[in-house]
């Protein structure tokens, strides 16, 4: 998971918007989609969502759905997503991801 703009003024969403950070994270974004080996792409909110053009790999797996901030909530709890997320490395043949907390 990668945020398209790493940082943000506190309590300003979006504040650092349109700074330079976009063509940065962008080319993070390629650069991993090009890799052979699948990655589960994970895309919270409309912003990341437009980054999905950059995933081309058809190995690769995308979860798209609501940002789970506090403006989004109700469409982001009860829908599954970290399942949806374990789909991409069960259809590469790959152990799912273990979710849990350590030691809680």
């Amino acid at each position: 998971m990668l945020n398209t703009v790493l940082t943000v003024r506190a309590h300003k969403a979006n504040s650092h918007q349109g700074r330079g950070w976009e063509p940065f994270t962008d080319r993070m974004i390629e650069l991993v989609a090009a890799k052979q080996t699948p990655v589960v792409f994970v895309l919270w909110g409309r912003e990341a969502q437009k980054k999905q053009r950059l995933i081309t790999q058809l190995h690769h797996a995308v979860v798209a759905c609501a940002h789970p901030s506090p403006l989004s909530a109700r469409k982001f709890f009860g829908c599954r997503y970290f399942s949806q997320i374990n789909r991409g490395p069960a259809d590469a043949g790959l152990a799912p991801i273990d979710w849990q907390i350590p030691g809680v």
